[in-house]
């Protein structure tokens, strides 16, 4: 087993040239969240610091990437994932989508989220 990621290192950006390796290998080892979000988006602005909270008191078990549409060519990716609207955080394991939800949900959402499917409980 990998040893944990550096809560700092748990959170990340991740773009078109290196979503395969940030998180569709990245998931073959741990559970990785991507938010699909713009920086004018309001929901989008509420729903990170949950989302970073929940993904730290995970204490390095599952990822965060973070992925901002407006950014280069990653509304390709948007595209690609089908992502209708902002926020969207989809759940990539084993290289494939898990489940998503879109828009800004509370702390208790995401950590059940996680536990059903994951089943890692946040601390």
């Amino acid at each position: 087993m990998t040893a944990a990621r550096p809560a700092h290192d748990t959170v990340f950006p991740v773009h078109l040239e290196d979503f395969e390796q940030k998180v569709l290998q990245a998931s073959h080892e741990r559970p990785v969240l991507v938010d699909f979000w713009a920086a004018w988006c309001s929901p989008c602005l509420v729903i990170d610091p949950v989302l970073k909270s929940v993904v730290q008191d995970c204490g390095g078990r599952v990822l965060l990437a973070k992925v901002e549409v407006d950014e280069g060519e990653n509304m390709k990716l948007a595209g690609r994932y089908q992502v209708r609207g902002f926020p969207t955080v989809i759940l990539f394991c084993d290289g494939q989508v898990v489940d998503r939800f879109s828009s800004a949900r509370p702390r208790h959402f995401i950590e059940q989220f996680l536990e059903r499917h994951c089943h890692i409980e946040a601390h």
